[in-house]
C-alpha cells in the first residue's frame, strides 16, 4: 500500500466536517491557571449563602402568603356579609311614598276669625314635595324650587350625584379637619353623605316605640347618636337605600323629613312657616336661608334671630356660587336682598291665645295629636296687634327702665268670644306663663260692680241714697274691722252712682251687707267668677283672688244685658283636609243673671265712673266708655275693666312676686293701656251708644258728711285731684280704688 504524499489535498469528508483545532500543549498549560484564577475571584465577590438567611426568606414568604390568604378570605367574607346585610335591608325598605312624612306627632294649625293662619303648634308638615316633578304615587305632591334643591346639595353634599351612598373622600376630609382642630378623628365633622343623613332621619327604619322610649325626644336622641357602631349601621343602610331608591327619591325623602326649626318638618312646612309660600315658589335668597337651617335649626331659625339666619344664608349663597349653581350677579342680588319673614311669621301674634286655645280641646286632638288638626278661633289679629302695641308703648314710655312689673290684657265680644289676649310683656312666646289665664290676683274695687248689680236687681236704684260714714264690724275669729275709703274721708249721704264713681269702700261694704253677702257671691259666680270667693264683708272690696279672663268674661255679662258668658276661643276643630268639625264652639252666652233694666242702670253708673270718676284716663274721644278701676292693698295689683258698645277689655298690672307697685293705681297706667288698646280697636268702627239708661238729669249729689272740708262735687270734677289721690294711695297703701 502506497503512503500518501505530503502535498496531496484533503479528503471531501475532512472538508465537510473539519476537525476541531486543538491548542498546542504549551498554550493549554498556560491558559488553565488563568481560568482558575478568574473563577476564584468571582467566588470571592459573591456573598456566601448561610443557613440562617435562607430560613428567614422562607419564613417571610410563608407569612406573606398566610396574610394574603387570611386577608383575601376575610375581605371575601366581609363583602359577602355586607352584601347580605344590604340585601336584607333592601328587602325591608318600604315604598318611597311611605317615607315622606315621618312624624310621630301631628300638627295644629290655628286660624283667626277671618280664616288666616296666625300660629302653629306640634310638628308641622306642609305637604309632600319632590325634587323635580310630581310623583304619580303622591296625590298632593308639590314641585320644589330648583334653587332650593341646589342650595341643599351645595350645603350638605356637593358630590351627592357621584357617590354610591358613602364617600371615602368625605370621610378622609372630615378626619383631617377633626385632627387639625385638635379633636379625635371621629369627633366633630362626620363626613356623612346626604344619603347617610337621610338614613339617620329614618332612624335606620326603627319606628318609635313608647315601651322603649319615654318620649319622642329620647327616641330622636337615640336615633342621632354618633358612635362608631352607629356610623357603620348608617353606612350599610345608606348603601341599601342607594340600591332601592333613585338619587332624586333619596333627596325628596330628606327634604320632607328634615327638621327646620319652629316646629316645621320638611321644606314645604318651613317655606310656609317662614315665608308664607310653597317650597316651589321660594327664590334664591329664601332657598339659601332654608338650606342654612340644616346645620342648627333652632339656632338659625329666622323667627329666633333673623339677622343670624341671614348671615348663615350668605355662606350658603357663596357655596352655591362656587359650585356653579348661581352666577355672581345672582349671588350679589340675593345678598343685597336677603330673605324676610312673612307678616304672620314676623308678628307671631297671639302666642298666649294659641296656648290657651290648645287647652280647650282634648289632648289627643291638640297637644298629643298624631293627626294634622285645624282649629278655627275667635282671634282678631287687628285687635291683638292693638293690645300688644299699647302694652309695649306704655312700658317703653311710662315705666322706668329695668322694671320687672308685668301686665296682661284680654279683649272679647259681649258673647264671650275672645278677640285678643296678652299674657305678659314678652310677646313672641309659646308655652310661657299666661298672666291672663293662670295668675290669680285680687281684683280690688273692680269687683264692686257685682255688689251693685246684686243690689240693683233686688230693687235698689242708680240714685238710691247710701250713707258713707264710719263703720266698724265685728268679724268672728278676726275681731273688729273698720274699712276705710281710699282718701281716708267720709262723704255723708251719696247716691249709688256717686259711690261707685268715686269707688267709696264703706258704701260698697254696707250695700253688700244689706243685699246679703251670699247673694253677692251668687251673682258674681253666675257672671263667671269661678275662683273661691271670700265669706266675710271684705268680699265687697275684691279681696278674693281671680283671673283676668274670668273678670273680663263677667264684665261681658254686664254689657250684653245681664246674661252670663263662658269665654271661648275655639270655634271649631277639624282634621286637615276634612271640613267636618270634630268639635264645635266651647263657650258663649249662658243663663240670665240680672234683669236687662238692672244691667242698663249699672252700665250708666260705670259710664259715670269713666266720665268724671276714677276711670277718667280711659276716656276715648267720641266713644262712650263704661268701666271700673281696681287697686288692692299697698297697690300690689292694679286693674282697669271696661267696655264700649262693641268690645269688653280688661287690664291687670303688677309684679309676679306680689311686690307693691310704685305710684300705680288702676286709674293710672292700667287705664292708659286700656285706653290705647281700645282707641285703636275702635278705629274704623262707627261709634255706638252704650246700652244704658239716660236720665234727664244726673243723680242728685247729697251734701257732704259733716266734718269734711272738701265737697264730693269738687272732687268728682277735678282730674288733677284724682291723680294726686292715686299717688297718695300708692305711697301710703290705702284702701281699694
Amino acid at each position: 500500500m502506497t503512503e500518501p504524499r505530503r502535498g496531496k489535498s484533503k479528503l471531501v469528508a475532512e472538508r465537510r466536517y473539519p476537525a476541531k483545532k486543538q491548542a498546542p500543549k504549551a498554550q493549554a498549560k498556560k491558559t488553565a491557571p488563568q481560568k482558575a484564577k478568574a473563577s476564584k475571584s468571582a467566588r470571592s465577590r459573591r456573598p456566601a449563602r448561610t443557613p440562617s438567611s435562607s430560613l428567614f426568606m422562607r419564613l417571610f414568604g410563608w407569612v406573606f402568603r398566610l396574610i394574603w390568604i387570611v386577608t383575601s378570605r376575610v375581605a371575601l367574607i366581609g363583602a359577602l356579609v355586607l352584601g347580605i346585610a344590604v340585601f336584607y335591608i333592601y328587602t325591608t325598605l318600604p315604598p318611597f311614598s311611605d317615607l315622606l312624612d315621618g312624624r310621630a306627632r301631628g300638627s295644629v294649625t290655628l286660624l283667626d276669625r277671618n280664616g288666616s293662619v296666625f300660629a302653629w303648634r306640634g310638628e308641622q308638615f306642609g305637604g309632600q314635595i319632590t325634587t323635580d316633578t310630581v310623583s304619580p304615587a303622591l296625590k298632593n305632591a308639590i314641585k320644589v324650587s330648583p334653587h332650593l334643591k341646589n342650595a341643599i346639595i351645595a350645603t350638605e353634599d356637593r358630590r351627592f350625584y357621584k357617590h354610591f351612598g358613602v364617600s371615602p373622600r368625605g370621610i378622609a376630609s372630615a378626619i383631617k379637619i377633626n385632627l387639625s382642630e385638635n379633636r379625635s378623628a371621629l369627633s366633630g365633622h362626620g363626613g356623612s353623605t346626604l344619603t347617610q343623613q337621610t338614613a339617620k332621619l329614618l332612624c335606620l327604619g326603627v319606628p318609635f316605640d313608647p315601651a322603649k322610649w319615654k318620649n319622642q325626644t329620647e327616641y330622636e336622641a337615640d336615633c342621632r347618636q354618633g358612635s362608631l357602631t352607629r356610623k357603620i349601621k348608617e353606612a350599610v343602610y345608606a348603601l341599601a337605600m342607594e340600591v332601592r331608591y333613585s338619587k332624586d327619591d333619596i333627596l325628596s325623602i330628606y327634604m320632607n323629613r328634615a327638621y327646620l326649626g319652629a316646629g316645621a318638618n320638611g321644606f314645604e312646612a318651613a317655606a310656609q312657616r317662614y315665608f308664607g309660600k310653597s317650597a316651589a315658589e321660594v327664590n334664591i335668597a329664601e332657598s339659601a336661608m332654608l338650606a342654612g337651617l340644616l346645620t342648627a335649626p333652632s339656632r338659625y331659625a329666622p323667627t329666633s334671630n333673623l339677622e343670624r339666619s341671614q348671615d348663615r344664608a350668605g355662606i350658603v349663597l357663596l357655596l352655591m356660587n362656587q359650585q356653579g349653581y348661581i352666577t355672581d350677579d345672582e349671588r350679589a342680588y340675593a345678598k343685597a336682598h336677603p330673605a324676610e319673614l312673612s307678616d304672620t311669621a314676623e308678628k307671631r301674634a297671639g302666642g298666649y291665645f294659641a296656648d290657651w286655645v290648645m287647652g280647650a280641646g282634648p289632648d289627643f286632638l291638640t297637644r298629643d295629636t298624631t293627626e294634622d288638626v285645624v282649629i278655627d278661633t275667635t282671634l282678631d289679629q287687628r285687635i291683638q296687634t292693638a293690645a300688644e302695641d299699647a302694652l309695649t308703648w306704655v312700658f317703653e314710655n311710662k315705666v322706668r327702665e329695668g322694671s320687672k312689673a308685668q301686665a296682661a290684657i284680654v279683649v272679647m265680644s259681649a258673647d264671650g268670644a275672645v278677640r285678643a289676649m296678652v299674657g305678659g310683656r314678652k310677646l313672641k312666646v309659646s308655652g310661657a306663663f299666661n298672666r291672663a289665664t293662670q295668675a290669680k290676683r285680687q281684683p280690688g274695687s273692680s269687683f264692686k260692680p257685682f255688689v251693685y248689680a246684686t243690689a240693683l236687681d233686688m230693687g235698689w236704684s242708680y240714685d238710691s241714697p247710701i250713707v258713707d260714714e264710719p263703720l266698724t264690724l265685728n268679724i268672728p275669729g278676726s275681731g273688729p274691722w273698720s274699712p276705710q275709703n281710699y282718701d281716708r274721708k267720709f262723704h255723708g249721704t251719696v247716691t249709688l252712682t256717686d259711690a261707685l264713681r268715686h269707688s267709696y269702700n264703706i258704701p260698697a261694704v254696707k250695700l253688700a251687707m244689706d243685699a246679703g253677702l251670699e247673694n253677692v257671691r251668687t251673682v258674681a259666680e253666675m257672671f263667671g267668677i269661678e275662683s273661691d270667693l271670700a265669706q266675710g264683708p271684705a268680699l265687697a272690696l275684691g279681696v278674693s283672688e281671680t283671673t283676668l279672663l274670668e273678670m273680663t268674661g263677667a264684665y261681658a255679662g254686664i254689657l250684653n244685658g245681664g246674661s252670663s258668658v263662658s269665654p271661648y276661643g275655639l270655634k271649631s276643630l277639624r282634621l286637615k283636609g276634612d271640613n267636618t268639625p270634630l268639635m264645635g264652639q266651647d263657650g258663649g252666652l249662658g243663663e240670665r243673671v240680672i234683669t236687662p233694666e238692672s244691667a242698663q242702670e249699672l252700665i250708666y253708673m260705670m259710664y259715670n265712673a269713666v266720665q268724671s270718676g276714677t276711670g277718667a284716663r280711659a276716656q276715648i274721644p267720641g266713644v262712650e266708655v263704661a268701666g271700673k278701676t281696681g287697686t288692692t292693698q299697698a297697690a300690689r295689683d292694679a286693674w282697669f275693666m271696661g267696655f264700649t258698645a262693641d268690645y269688653v277689655a280688661g287690664v291687670w298690672m303688677g309684679y309676679d312676686d306680689n311686690a307693691p307697685l310704685t305710684g300705680v293705681t288702676g286709674g293710672g297706667l292700667p287705664a292708659e293701656i286700656w285706653q290705647k288698646t281700645m282707641e285703636k280697636v275702635q278705629e274704623g268702627l262707627e261709634p255706638k251708644p252704650l246700652p244704658m239708661i239716660r236720665p234727664a238729669a244726673p243723680p242728685r249729689v247729697n251734701p257732704q258728711f259733716p266734718g269734711n272740708t272738701t265737697s264730693s262735687n269738687s272732687r268728682s270734677g277735678d282730674k288733677a285731684d284724682n291723680v294726686l289721690l292715686d299717688l297718695l294711695g300708692a305711697i301710703f297703701g290705702g284702701g281699694n280704688n
